[in-house]
């Protein structure tokens, strides 16, 4: 009996050995300290560069001596480029192919589209993900949620700048391609459609202080949509996440009740694009919401009365 006792015991030594290894392994960190600060320092270089040494060091909290060493390697691969005359370092042409490349295979879309299954299995709503492309805006992925629920875009489609959800992306657009959109005739697809220039303008610095948009019937009759901007490691935003549903499903008060889980899902896919700005969102989304109440309907569509250096993009 003592003998079956020692086995049982060794037994069960064993396995809770073996346990403990698998949980060691599952535990194992393999990064790499030295491509960490690296990418942090380049992260530092697209959101505040060109910048001297001291301000890049600072910000990817390192040593200036390493920082230096650093952007010394990226350098030689033309990765970083150095201003001698004025002490400053700025992102090297080398990016673009990477931009490029990461833009062809689909890095964007693929990154968000963890967070628009959340976002869409928690309301039951279709999912979008937008970018602007020129003077235009694209949808790059789609979160189906139920087969059964209409489809308002498809991945590839593009849409006007100046009206919609796509407004979002307009309102943080250079001032060069507000400018160009604002002067030409734009087109009406509904009797919602906003084609005034100076609405729209004003419309924009709205967009920008609120932090989300929540238009209805502007593209398609029937359609609200709540977007909320997605902003990168430089914090330039550089895409429009965003529910589309039908209004018989919209009726306020859901959209009020929806901007907050917009906007926390915008802000955490921008955070796993790199940025720390808080800008896509606060840590409380309803409390941000609060100070900045949805507009009614006539001031958001008129209702029935009426970059900077990114991989991405």
């Amino acid at each position: 009996m003592a003998s079956v006792s020692r086995l049982k015991g060794k037994s069960r030594a064993k396995t809770k050995s073996s346990s403990g290894s698998a949980e060691r392994a599952a535990a194992r960190d393999y990064s790499i300290a030295a491509v960490g600060r690296a990418l942090d320092l380049l992260e530092a270089l697209a959101r505040v560069g060109p910048a001297p040494l001291a301000t890049l060091a600072e910000s990817a909290r390192c040593t200036r001596t390493a920082g230096f060493r650093l952007l010394r390697t990226l350098e030689a691969r033309g990765f970083a480029i150095q201003d001698e005359a004025r002490g400053i370092w700025r992102l090297g042409a080398r990016w673009s192919v990477l931009g490029r490349a990461a833009q062809q295979q689909g890095a964007l879309a693929a990154t968000a589209m963890p967070f628009l299954a959340a976002l869409g299995k928690a309301t039951g709503e279709n999912v979008y993900l937008r970018v602007r492309d020129g003077m235009e805006a694209e949808t790059v992925a789609i979160f189906q949620t139920d087969p059964g629920l209409r489809l308002y875009s498809e991945v590839g489609q593009r849409r006007p700048l100046h009206a919609g959800n796509s407004r979002l992306l307009l309102a943080h657009a250079p001032e060069a391609v507000q400018t160009q959109v604002l002067a030409q005739r734009l087109p009406r697809f509904t009797p919602a459609t906003r084609t005034d220039s100076a609405w729209i303008a004003a419309d924009l610095q709205r967009v920008r202080a609120r932090g989300y948009l929540v238009t209805a019937d502007e593209v398609i009759a029937g359609a609200v949509s709540i977007a909320a901007p997605v902003r990168d490691a430089s914090g330039q935003v550089v895409a429009s996440l965003f529910i589309s549903a039908p209004s018989l499903r919209m009726r306020p008060p859901r959209p009020r009740a929806l901007v907050p889980q917009v906007m926390d899902a915008a802000a955490k896919l921008s955070q796993m694009l790199g940025d720390n700005t808080g800008a896509a969102t606060p840590s409380n989304g309803q409390e941000q919401v609060a100070a900045a109440p949805v507009p009614r309907w006539n001031e958001t569509h008129g209702g029935a009365s009426a970059g900077p250096h990114s991989i991405f993009r």
